[in-house]
């Protein structure tokens, strides 16, 4: 079986290693660097599937890495791993174009989790996802699941595979309110308080990408979830 191939940028030797032994025995193919420099050399000739990073790194940052990847590359899953918990540094994070964000310490079997959700994520982009080749209108815009694109007239925006992922199940259901807990759930495995920052990220984002037709919002159904209507 071919082994999935990951990218562990991190600067904590210790840490590093075990995280590496441990991926390893649990069948990725896994490429150490220790600095986001030396992450950046080693994306390009390594070429990932999935990405992990750590934010405060020598040399090169996690948040400038991850930067310097998505201008060039929209669709690997990437996740951040930092000591930091303040919402404007997950905030941060995600703008930068990470799909998660795990805070240290956290536990092997928690990071290998969010990994092997994110890898499901990507299968979608090989194949139709509902029969209807991945595409949605919503009003005056276009969807395109598999591309993770959303465009309006001459617009374009490349979407992370988590706002696509959301924005799937919010389109698959128009009009239609989805619980907060069903997303947090199908897309994170767990309805923390932590991942439902992150979402709220998310949905700040998508919402802002829709602002051009009047007629499609995204609205907040107070203590349940949130509906599409368009």
């Amino acid at each position: 079986m071919k082994k999935i191939k990951l990218l562990l940028v991190e600067d904590e030797i210790v840490l590093a290693g075990v995280v590496k032994e441990t991926l390893e025995a649990n069948g990725f193919q896994i490429s150490h660097a220790e600095n986001g420099q030396q992450g950046w050399e080693q994306y390009l000739s390594f070429r990932p599937e999935l990405c992990v990073v750590d934010i405060m790194m020598p040399r090169k940052d996690g948040l400038s890495l991850v930067k310097d990847i998505r201008s060039v590359d929209e669709q690997t899953p990437i996740i951040f791993l930092t000591a930091k918990s303040e919402t404007q540094d997950v905030i941060k994070g995600l703008q930068t174009g990470a799909d998660d964000y795990i805070k240290k310490p956290f536990s092997i079997e928690e990071l290998i989790l969010r990994i092997k959700t994110l890898l499901k994520r990507t299968q979608p982009l090989q194949t139709s996802s509902n029969g209807n080749n991945g595409i949605y209108f919503l009003g005056t815009y276009i969807f395109d699941y598999n591309r993770q694109e959303l465009r309006h007239e001459k617009e374009l925006v490349r979407l992370s595979l988590r706002e696509a992922d959301i924005l799937k199940m919010l389109a698959e259901k128009p009009n239609v309110t989805t619980h907060r807990k069903n997303i947090l759930l199908d897309l994170w495995g767990d309805d923390n308080f932590f991942n439902a920052r992150n979402m709220d990220v998310y949905i700040s984002k998508i919402r802002k990408y829709l602002q051009h037709d009047p007629s499609v919002q995204l609205i907040n159904v107070r203590g349940l979830g949130y509906k599409l209507v368009f």
